[in-house]
């Protein structure tokens, strides 16, 4: 997908490259399909080993979909019970942290859903009047920083925000994953760009 906007390139380059947290840049997970098939026979160890070396990728998505380390550490349990519900569907074919990561997104979207967090036009009310900056030095704040800043985005902002900028969904896909139009889910995102933007700009001025 073609990103516009300096901005937009930051953000992404900020998440998936330098500023990329540590643990998850370091490591390169290769998971072995005997692995997975013994976790589909009941095997705990094998259960165990799956757990472990997904559980510190994919709590930070639901971090940054949730805003909330508590609950989210909710959702990464309620993921990893779909996750092994649905292993015996995973074919071999592609990645398998990619195909697991869809399953975290996917259930962060229905906790989010639940609580009814994803309405969208109070927020829409909220963010009017804010001015966006052009905004240059995104990796002078850091990748803690910039998770931080992407955790206070109203839940509206934050979902479409994540869902085109980070996991690379189109405003079509996102519009049927939350059920809104594809103006919607531009005008979430502007707003989004929009607050992070303002809110970048404080943090330099102080």
């Amino acid at each position: 997908m073609q990103h516009n906007g300096s901005f937009q390139h930051l953000c992404v380059a900020a998440y998936r490259t330098d500023l990329r947290d540590p643990k998850e840049r370091t490591v390169s997970e290769t998971f072995d399909l005997q692995l997975i098939r013994s976790c589909i026979d009941g095997d705990r160890a094998s259960q165990k080993a799956i757990y472990d070396r997904l559980a510190p990728r994919m709590y930070p998505i639901c971090i940054r979909y949730i805003g909330d380390r508590i609950q989210a550490e909710d959702v990464l349990q309620d993921g990893f019970i779909k996750l092994f519900e649905k292993l015996k569907d995973f074919k071999g074919e592609g990645s398998f942290e990619g195909w697991a990561r869809r399953i975290f997104v996917t259930t962060s979207l229905m906790a989010l859903r639940k609580k009814d967090a994803l309405k969208m036009s109070d927020e829409l009310d909220t963010a009017r009047g804010m001015k966006a900056e052009t905004v240059t030095q995104v990796q002078s704040i850091g990748y803690k920083e910039l998770m931080k800043l992407i955790m206070t985005l109203p839940p509206g902002f934050r979902t479409v925000f994540n869902l085109y900028s980070i996991e690379g969904y189109s405003h079509k896909e996102i519009s049927e994953m939350l059920g809104i139009t594809e103006t919607t889910s531009r005008t979430q995102l502007s707003r989004a760009r929009t607050w992070l933007q303002n809110r970048i700009k404080e943090l330099e001025n102080v």
